[in-house]
């Protein structure tokens, strides 16, 4: 009965997409995803969800002190931006003319480069 593995959700949004906080304290803040974790279903947003982290001195930071940075936020509290109109929008996915499947943004239609 060992090694039981658990199935990964397919994420629609990816490292560098232009995504809109949709809930908790960043609400309506847009930013670019930095980093997706798979695994836990988090995102990282560029300038959202600020927390202040307390660290020793080190070799990067020989000070230490206080430092300002993003923390992980679930997946299900972002939304992918229209590339046309701006505005959030849900991911869908379609098989273009070669036959390969590309992410469409679901209220222009629009395909996602």
């Amino acid at each position: 009965m060992g090694n039981i593995q658990t199935k990964q959700p397919k994420l629609k949004i990816r490292k560098g997409d232009l995504v809109q906080i949709i809930a908790g304290n960043s609400k309506g803040i847009q930013g670019k995803v930095l980093e997706v974790s798979v695994k836990s279903s988090r995102v990282i947003v560029e300038g959202a969800n600020i927390v202040s982290k307390h660290t020793k001195p080190n070799a990067t930071n020989p000070n230490g002190g206080i430092i300002k940075k993003e923390a992980s936020i679930h997946i299900s509290n972002v939304a992918y931006v229209d590339p046309k109109s701006g505005k959030p929008t849900r991911i869908g996915r379609k098989l273009n003319s070669d036959n390969k499947l590309v992410r469409i943004a679901k209220k222009s239609g629009e395909e996602i480069k």
